[in-house]
């Protein structure tokens, strides 16, 4: 056991991301049934949608699971009041300050974890009171962070710099990666893309193909003047492209972007003008399979990974 697999009470310090269309009650419940801690996206729920996902989880799984909640949104009161309600115990936050609702939610005995993309942030997470930090690098999918430091700098950077637990995110999605990260001074890892080709995952298959499909250099940062995401290339992709080497405005951008061109893309499947949010891991994802079998595969990875280096010599 580690600081992470305690706070959490999990057997593997695996922890699935919390992905806007790709995270519901499904996934959330056979990755803590397989022995990680499984998060429900909230982000891409209306407040009584995300009621009704916490109630399946809770039936489908006696392990514990929590609630991602990007700061951002327009419903973050009725969500946090849903998972107060509902005795959810563990919140990841994003996308925004923790300073806020992190005391709010620590105040009913919920653990706080907060994503971050560089140290200051870290350490303004720290003195917020959070439980843990989630340090998510460049190689990321979904929100990142617009320097674009990458795991490798970021992780050790951050792990030397504070004292709470730090979970390692952005390229991970194999044993190996997962026990470099280790190496780095992370305690536990958090793991979207390989947990999108997954048959529970509830993205469309079509998104899931696209992202098995996907080969090295298929993903690109994007869209950092409003919240930078790691996209798929296709026509949507490529009118983004076009408008940040003009020099669109944000107000620009985000007619561009619009309403719901992330649920078009990943939840309904439109692969020429859907949003299509993924990491640079993706181009080492060849098929989807079930939770548990991606977990017990990460697992034995990292075992035989790590009794290897253990032989090395100098």
């Amino acid at each position: 056991m580690n600081r992470i697999t305690q706070l959490f009470g999990i057997k593997y310090p695996i922890i699935q991301g919390g992905m806007i269309w790709c995270s519901g009650w499904e996934l959330a419940s056979s990755v803590s049934n397989s022995g990680g801690l499984g998060l429900i996206g909230a982000a891409s729920m209306y407040p009584e949608v995300l009621r009704d996902h916490i109630l399946k989880c809770q039936k489908a799984t006696e392990n514990p699971f929590g609630v991602n909640l990007p700061l951002l949104y327009r419903d973050l009161d009725q969500h946090i009041q849903i998972i107060i309600e509902m005795g959810v115990k563990i919140v990841f936050t994003s996308a925004g300050s923790p300073k806020k609702y992190t005391p709010i939610l620590k105040e009913n005995g919920i653990k706080v974890v907060h994503v971050v993309s560089n140290l200051k942030f870290a350490k303004k997470s720290e003195e917020a009171g959070v439980d843990a930090i989630v340090c998510e690098g460049f190689e990321a999918g979904g929100h990142n962070g617009k320097e674009e430091i990458t795991s490798m700098c970021l992780i050790p950077n951050v792990s030397e710099n504070v004292h709470i637990p730090v979970i390692a995110a952005g390229g991970i999605g194999i044993g190996k990666a997962m026990l470099a990260a280790f190496s780095l001074g992370a305690e536990g890892v958090q793991i979207g893309s390989r947990f999108v080709a997954s048959q529970e995952c509830s993205a469309h298959p079509n998104f899931k193909d696209a992202v098995v499909e996907s080969k090295e250099g298929d993903t690109m940062l994007s869209l950092k003047k409003l919240t930078a995401v790691r996209l798929l290339n296709n026509n949507f992709y490529q009118k983004v492209l076009e408008a940040e080497n003009r020099g669109d405005s944000i107000e620009e951008l985000r007619e561009l972007l619009g309403r719901g061109r992330s649920k078009k893309g990943m939840f309904e499947g439109d692969l020429k003008e859907g949003e299509l949010e993924i990491g640079q891991v993706s181009s080492m994802i060849n098929e989807i399979k079930p939770v548990k079998a991606i977990i017990d595969e990460i697992i034995s990875d990292f075992e035989i990974e790590k009794e290897r280096i253990s032989k090395i010599e100098f």
